[in-house]
């Protein structure tokens, strides 16, 4: 089996199946919050990333990718950016690219599916490159005490969903450093410069479906991926994504051949 196929079922079976203590009701977090800010004001938040000064740069200690942070000034729309200058190309034995950050973004709008914080295209310090809206105060995945893990719907949807979309994008790449979470367990995905590529394999294993955003997915066609994703994609994994789409199709209808209609679609 694949490394990064065996990293991501162990994540996801991590995250939906293990660590299933439930915290006290002083210790479990409030789920009222979130930091998905953006949500609403996508195109104004992607303006203000695109154009306001940056102050200064700083290198980021973590990924292999060796990202920056840029800093806008105080009290702006963002207050900081991840930024990753990875011409499309092979780095350190992985197909990479800056465009494919921005792609998962604009599909994540596509679907409406509120995970993917922004992420545009812009040149700092002379390089062309990615720039991703930091999320903070989050935690990584990695550094969460899992005893304090929630059990309800809304966090097994969150899973659910995240493992739809890293199936439709072939992103081999979900480990514990780069699924972001807030005080109040909202999930954030990041770092998918590895997705996007042409297989046709589904990296992940899918246990439940949720119905609306499987409707969205099925209804994509060509010409609308070519419109919101034309500008960061090849022909080739543009058709990638619609061949990965019938493949889960195919799967799904597996799954609700063996275990009813019930078990397998949620919501």
């Amino acid at each position: 089996m694949q490394s990064g196929r065996l990293a991501g079922w162990l994540l996801c079976a991590a995250l939906v199946y293990g660590w299933t203590a439930a915290a006290s009701s002083q210790n479990h977090p409030d789920r009222g919050a979130s930091l998905k800010t953006w949500i609403g004001q996508e195109a104004q938040v992607e303006t203000y990333m695109r154009d306001a000064e940056i102050v200064r740069i700083e290198a980021v200690p973590i990924g292999v990718s060796r990202p920056m942070r840029a800093y806008f000034p105080a009290g702006g729309q963002v207050e900081s950016a991840a930024f990753k200058a990875l011409p499309p190309a092979v780095h350190q034995g992985h197909w990479d690219s800056y465009k494919a950050e921005i792609a998962a973004y604009e599909l994540d709008k596509l679907l409406s599916l509120g995970m993917v914080p922004p992420s545009v295209e812009r040149r700092v310090n002379g390089k062309l490159g990615a720039l991703i809206m930091w999320v903070s105060p989050t935690r990584m995945w990695k550094d969460i005490d899992k005893a304090l893990q929630p059990r309800d719907g809304d966090w097994r949807d969150q899973v659910n969903r995240m493992r739809m979309f890293d199936n439709l994008i072939c992103n081999r790449d979900r480990n514990l450093g780069n699924l972001l979470i807030d005080e109040s367990w909202n999930m954030y995905l990041i770092d998918h410069s590895r997705a996007f590529i042409t297989s046709k394999d589904l990296p992940v294993r899918m246990s439940r479906i949720c119905r609306d955003l499987w409707s969205r997915i099925e209804a994509l066609d060509e010409p609308t991926l070519k419109r919101a994703l034309g500008q960061w994609l090849t022909g080739r994994e543009i058709q990638s994504i619609l061949d990965r789409r019938d493949r889960m199709s195919r799967t799904i209808a597996d799954m609700i051949a063996a275990q009813g209609e019930r078990a397998v679609l949620v919501q």
